[in-house]
């Protein structure tokens, strides 16, 4: 009896190394996928370490690594889940810490501005006295220019330092944009001024020519004694060359805008060397 009990204690003792090597080399595998950025390939590969480890259902580091896959393949609600599952088994602050901020630029990444930046205000509250203030500055920075509100964008880099890149980038954007209200308020006074605002000659031209041609009828008409004829070119024809000026005036005002903003973007993207969400 005593035999066989040695002998099942060997046996068990040999085959737990022989898993935990298993377990390492699984790890290491799945480290070395998401070191090559084989991010997709990583997540299988980290939730089949979870799966056969059964580490009672802790796993900080499977976890986080998995939420930065998802983060970097642009899966955002998938990448908070994981984040607040390694969360959940995270020990050190300094992880804690880590992951809240995570959270936050995934936010900022998937456009919950409104999210990120309640995250940021709770971040900061529950944070005070640890973390450098010009942390929670820049990446409420970070925010405001992903939501395309570029002065306000202006004012967070400024409090970290008057002469930050991104606040002068901020600055540029925000001086080259055009006034979409204004557009429409020159164009409301004189047709095709807004297009000229905006550099958009040719359809300034146009939108003039139209309204002076649709004014020419319905003024004629009235001259006349041709009334209801007066009544028909205003109301058809004038008036629809008066209101194409002005939706025209707001959209090319707009799309001037949305070409200055793309170009700041991929200047972030291509050639900002800081830290970005």
């Amino acid at each position: 009896m005593s035999k066989k009990i040695v002998i099942l204690f060997i046996s068990f003792s040999s085959i737990f190394p022989i898993k935990a090597q298993k377990l390492n080399n699984q790890k290491f595998f799945a480290d070395s996928l998401f070191a090559s950025e084989n991010y997709f390939d990583a997540i299988t590969e980290y939730k089949r370490l979870q799966f056969f480890s059964k580490k009672n259902g802790k796993y900080f580091e499977s976890n986080f690594k998995i939420a930065l896959s998802y983060k970097a393949g642009g899966k955002y609600d998938n990448a908070i889940k994981y984040f607040n599952l390694a969360k959940r088994d995270a020990k050190l602050l300094e992880d804690s810490i880590q992951i809240d901020l995570q959270i936050i630029r995934t936010n900022i990444l998937r456009r919950t501005i409104p999210e990120a930046l309640f995250l940021i205000e709770k971040f900061e509250v529950k944070n005070v006295g640890r973390i450098d203030t010009s942390l929670i500055n820049y990446w409420t920075g970070w925010a405001y220019l992903v939501n395309d509100d570029w002065e306000s964008a202006s004012q967070e880099f400024s409090k970290i330092d008057k002469f930050h890149q991104l606040k002068m980038l901020s600055d540029s954007v925000f001086s080259a944009k055009y006034s979409v209200p204004l557009a429409k308020f020159i164009s409301s006074v004189l047709p095709g001024s807004g297009q000229f605002y905006t550099g958009n000659y040719w359809s300034g031209v146009f939108s003039l020519a139209w309204n002076l041609f649709g004014g020419y009828l319905t003024i004629n008409a009235f001259l006349t004694d041709r009334t209801f004829e007066g009544i028909l070119m205003g109301s058809l024809i004038w008036a629809r060359f008066y209101r194409g000026n002005l939706t025209n005036a707001e959209k090319f005002a707009i799309k001037e805008n949305n070409k200055i903003s793309n170009n700041a973007y991929k200047f972030l993207m291509e050639k900002y060397l800081g830290e970005k969400p």
